[in-house]
């Protein structure tokens, strides 16, 4: 009897402090049956009054169900209100500015930095603004603001493939039904970033052209990560839309 309770708990992957609900493998209660990862320990109850199956074993946590440990606790910790002086609406440079990218103001949800002149692009996360980041339309620096603190990317997109990128722009140009742009807002690939994607079973790494030995070092990285992991070898940054880059990115998309 407890063997197929067994069987369909060794046969799941929970992160620690991930909890799933499925049909009871022993009444078949449909989504009666949660299995939860507490602090390395697997525990499992059935709701259903008739069964009321319960139990539980240690399975140890490894060096990386630490990492995402905390990077969970951290989104689930983010307080976060934007600026008063970020406004949503628009003016004529910011309009220019985001038609020269093709980007639909409305439908990223783009506000703009009164007190600094900037577009602004929320980073949301499970539905909530979590941070935000503002690119200057003057020559003012820096170039990009932070404005809040935590570590999560700019995602854009509702497809299956994230498309990992450095900056906004790119990322909001190739979200779609098919990718989410997913920007890092830089080089760099943090615990933060990792985790996100972990949601993913296929990726594509494209940064900067300039920077192709950092794009290759960090798709190896993720391959730890996401089963299928591949490398977009730019002509130019992806956010200028070269055809023949959006040709390959499509390729790789499909496979």
């Amino acid at each position: 009897m407890y063997n197929n309770i067994y069987d369909t708990i060794d046969d799941l992957t929970l992160y620690v402090g991930e909890t799933v609900r499925i049909n009871c493998p022993l009444c078949k209660g449909m989504k009666t049956f949660t299995v939860s990862n507490i602090g390395g320990s697997i525990v499992w109850n059935c709701y259903k009054a008739s069964c009321a199956v319960s139990g539980g074993k240690r399975v140890g946590m490894t060096p990386d169900d630490i990492k995402n440990m905390k990077a969970r606790q951290t989104e689930k910790e983010i307080e976060f209100e934007l600026p008063k002086f970020i406004v949503r609406r628009s003016n004529l440079y910011m309009n220019r500015w985001c038609a020269r990218w093709g980007l639909d103001v409305d439908k990223l949800g783009l506000q703009y930095d009164v007190k600094e002149d900037r577009v602004v692009f929320p980073i949301v996360h499970d539905n909530k603004i979590v941070d935000a980041t503002g690119r200057a339309l003057t020559k003012r620096l820096p170039k990009w603001r932070r404005y809040g603190s935590c570590g999560l990317p700019y995602t854009s997109g509702q497809g299956d493939v994230a498309v990992v990128v450095e900056d906004c722009v790119s990322a909001a140009v190739v979200g779609s039904e098919k990718f989410v742009g997913v920007a890092l807002l830089g080089t760099t690939l943090l615990e933060e970033h990792k985790h996100y994607l972990t949601r993913f079973s296929a990726a594509i790494v494209a940064l900067d052209p300039d920077v192709l030995p950092k794009t290759i070092a960090m798709a190896t990285e993720l391959r730890s990560h996401i089963p299928n992991v591949k490398v977009l070898r730019l002509e130019r940054d992806l956010k200028y839309c070269n055809p023949t880059d959006i040709q390959k990115l499509k390729q790789l998309g499909a496979t």
